[in-house]
């Protein structure tokens, strides 16, 4: 095996399995490097793997619609390979709760519009024709569960709603990402994992490749950081993060499985609830099961880990107080003595919105800050990427005429300024998981 390719692609998660085959079917000789066993082993297997279409940015609204119709489609998208299982993607929809503080929707539902993306408007009455079990009542702001009145409804019921058909959740992150990496091992791809980097390579003031921790060099004139929580080492290694606005943090974040409510079938006949109000959302599980994650409220503490070799993997109070939250909401919903679901790391920006982008070194990309509210969108970040490398590649100065990507299912242009390392925060964003 040579070690000259024409891309380096540091990360096997669904967005560097999606960006490798992206690379590889526009003729790029791709080497993605992981250091765990398997594509998706990572964060990636962690993703509650949601799949919507609703956030806080038009650009973001829009390659989230352009990702849906990859992922309702997908055998399309990866194509027919001997011996693939390709994941199933269940459409339930979304529900959205509308609140005072997500401004009832309406900011994102004009968006929908611009998009060309359905959506309902759901009465305060109508919600339980949705979710049967779903107790209206007004629950926010979310508290600690030592602070007075946790749990206890705040007066009156919630605004309404919005249903957004065009959402649900992919069976299995991890093989969506296994997926992806067999699609563009079809192209020419080579993997290897087990194999952690410690040095960024370059020549003559740009990258020009990889060290990994056994010594071994590989060369690459194009070297990609789509590494998710140990994105900031792989800057830090390039060099590129003192010149940024933009950071990327890796966040310790909880995910709790529990029983669905006696009586109700919440695997068939359940949803995907994003709920501001109680500040928590859940999907569907296999087995019955309600998967419940946390829309961030100001009163939790945030644990943000240095190390992502070494950070808790137990389950804390932070997962008793997800499946209070989201018992306020879901009629019945047991609460089990034993905790049962996903520790993992987030790696998030400052805005919660991602990196998609060139940097300061010349053929040194990054596809980061995308962890917890971009799974959906992993094969437009794999055609972002991609087109990033070409166009810049090519002499086109990115930063002073920010490039413009063609989204061809709906036919929309988009600014990739928006995923700019140097952007200012978006202020429009929930600061959350949402994006």
């Amino acid at each position: 095996m040579t070690n000259d390719y024409d891309a380096i692609i540091i990360g096997a998660g669904v967005i560097g399995t999606c960006t490798a085959f992206e690379l590889s079917k526009k003729g790029y000789k791709v080497l993605s490097i992981d250091k765990m066993p398997e594509a998706g082993y990572g964060s990636t297997s962690a993703s509650s793997a949601i799949i919507r279409t609703y956030y806080s940015a038009y650009e973001t609204c829009a390659i989230a619609f352009e990702g849906w119709h990859h992922w309702r489609d997908w055998q399309n998208y990866v194509g027919k390979h001997d011996g693939l299982q390709p994941i199933k993607y269940r459409e339930t929809g979304c529900l959205v709760i509308k609140t005072d503080h997500n401004h009832n929707l309406a900011k994102i539902c004009e968006m929908m519009t611009r998009i060309g993306c359905p959506y309902s408007d759901v009465t305060s009455d109508q919600i339980t024709d949705y979710l049967p079990i779903a107790d209206t009542q007004k629950f926010y702001p979310a508290k600690a569960m030592d602070d007075d009145g946790f749990g206890e409804p705040t007066g009156g019921i919630v605004n309404g709603a919005v249903f957004f058909p065009a959402g649900g959740y992919v069976n299995d992150p991890k093989l969506a990402a296994d997926n992806a990496r067999r699609a563009a091992e079809t192209h020419g791809a080579t993997f290897l994992f087990n194999s952690e980097v410690t040095q960024i390579l370059t020549f003559d003031g740009r990258a020009s490749g990889v060290k990994l921790s056994n010594g071994q060099k590989y060369h690459a004139p194009i070297v990609i950081n789509v590494a998710g929580p140990y994105s900031s080492k792989i800057n830090s290694m390039a060099g590129v993060d003192k010149t940024m606005k933009m950071t990327t943090r890796a966040l310790r974040q909880e995910v709790a499985y529990v029983p669905s409510p006696s009586g109700f079938d919440f695997e068939k006949d359940g949803l995907v609830l994003s709920d501001s109000d109680i500040q928590t959302y859940c999907r569907p599980e296999l087995g019955n099961t309600v998967s419940i994650g946390s829309e961030d409220p100001p009163c939790d503490d945030k644990e943000w880990v240095d190390d992502p070799d070494n950070y808790n993997q137990e389950f804390t109070d932070q997962w008793t107080v997800q499946v209070m939250r989201m018992a306020q909401r879901l009629t019945g919903l047991p609460i089990p003595n034993t905790a049962s679901g996903i520790v993992a790391l987030y790696d998030v920006t400052e805005d919660w919105m991602p990196i998609y982008d060139k940097s300061d070194l010349p053929g040194f990309y990054m596809g980061i800050g995308t962890s917890g509210n971009q799974f959906k969108n992993a094969p437009v970040a794999g055609k972002i990427l991609t087109a990033l490398v070409e166009k810049c590649e090519a002499g086109h100065d990115h930063d002073k005429d920010p490039i413009t990507f063609h989204l061809d299912q709906i036919n929309k242009d988009i600014s990739l300024a928006t995923f700019s390392r140097n952007r200012e925060i978006n202020q429009n964003s929930s600061f959350s998981v949402i994006g």
